[in-house]
């Protein structure tokens, strides 16, 4: 599937590691990054006004296909850290988003990217979804000025 290089807006969602956030060795549970992401993605399309209650509305959905990161540092517990997410690339029918988890002091803790599909769900909340074209007015929302 061709994907198409794009000059994203950047989301920033702010985090803390959290004593649950850890391993026994009070260093951040790597899937920790992956919830981190997670949230990180829904708060960028929040920034541009597809938040929950509308994504739902339009009986829309943003199934996760492929998920990676590389870990570059530990994080400790109680460090406050950002997640930096833009959309990388688009492709006909689904996007990916790009990560970065930076602590305060601007240490890069990880990277990583969300491949998720623009879709709908053919007869309402719950229902089989099937994947959309993705419009260039969606893409303008995200596009940096």
């Amino acid at each position: 599937m061709l994907q198409e290089a794009f000059n994203s807006i950047v989301g920033r969602f702010a985090c803390q590691v959290q004593w649950g956030d850890c391993d026994p060795a009070a260093i951040i549970f790597y899937p920790t990054y992956f919830r981190w992401f997670d949230a990180a993605t829904w708060n960028l399309f929040t920034l541009v006004g597809y938040d929950v209650r509308r994504i739902r509305s339009e009986h829309r959905a943003m199934p996760l296909v492929v998920a990676n990161c590389e870990f570059k540092i530990a994080a400790r517990q109680g460090e406050r850290c950002e997640v930096r997410s833009r959309i990388a690339t688009w492709g006909s029918k689904s996007f990916t988003v790009s990560h970065e988890a930076v602590r305060e002091d601007g240490a890069l803790l990880a990277t990583g990217a969300e491949t998720r599909v623009w879709a709908r769900h053919q007869s309402g909340p719950g229902s089989v979804m099937k994947g959309e074209p993705i419009s260039e007015e969606l893409k303008a929302l995200f596009r940096a000025k």
